[in-house]
């Protein structure tokens, strides 16, 4: 299905890997971890798959207890014993992480145009408050939307449909952007419009559904907006 942006009323980000870039807590291992490039992927991946586990387990817990069980895996995984309070040092670079250089004029473009922005994260409230501060965009967001609020993961359609009813937006009036092909999925799914954001050029997924709209950046959504 093509991007249709006659439809859209509201726009929703998704947080980790597009706004911020998850693949920067890779610099928070590299003075404890002798090849932090590996172990900071597999922290990543795991911390994705538990979400995904947890939904079908009915075992919730925030975002941040889930990457911390992530990445003790991750270290496990590779050999690397630290003490809890350097893992906790580590764990924290997650409400730092580096803004992609597109966010802030991207959202300002989408504001001036008239539309409503928000975030909808697996993130927990406290994690996505400093990740709103960091990347300087309180200013520009209207809220941020947790998983912690229904106690769901993405893609579960439920977080999605959550999403629509805070924003006050029929949901077919959303386009969700993100740099996850699960999150491009579970959107769709639910009736939003999915806006796949790839900054690396990788290929899309043959599995599922296609997104409605592909950019390398907020500010081609935004030309893509402009037609409306």
């Amino acid at each position: 299905m093509s991007f249709d942006p006659e439809r859209v009323r509201t726009v929703t980000f998704d947080s980790y890997s597009t706004l911020v870039d998850v693949d920067a807590a890779e610099s928070a291992l590299a003075d404890r971890v002798s090849d932090p490039e590996p172990v900071s992927k597999l922290w990543r991946a795991r911390s994705i798959e538990y979400t995904f586990v947890a939904n079908h387990l009915d075992a919730y817990q925030p975002f941040y207890e889930m990457n911390r069980d992530a990445l003790q895996y991750a270290l496990d995984a590779h050999g690397v014993d630290l003490p809890r309070e350097e893992r906790d040092e580590i764990l924290a670079v997650y409400h730092e992480l580096d803004v992609f250089a597109d966010v802030r004029e991207g959202i300002e473009r989408l504001r001036e145009a008239g539309y409503d922005c928000y975030v909808v994260s697996n993130g927990n409230p406290e994690m996505l408050a400093s990740m709103v501060e960091h990347a300087d965009i309180g200013d520009l967001v209207v809220d941020t939307i947790s998983a912690d609020e229904v106690r769901t993961f993405k893609p579960a359609a439920e977080i999605y449909r959550h999403a629509a009813a805070r924003t006050g937006t029929p949901i077919d009036g959303i386009a969700h952007v993100t740099a996850g092909w699960f999150d491009v999925q579970g959107a769709k799914h639910a009736g939003m419009q999915g806006v796949w954001v790839d900054r690396k050029g990788t290929p899309w997924e043959p599995f599922g559904s296609d997104p409605n709209l592909i950019v390398e950046s907020l500010h081609e959504l935004a030309d893509a907006l402009d037609e409306a």
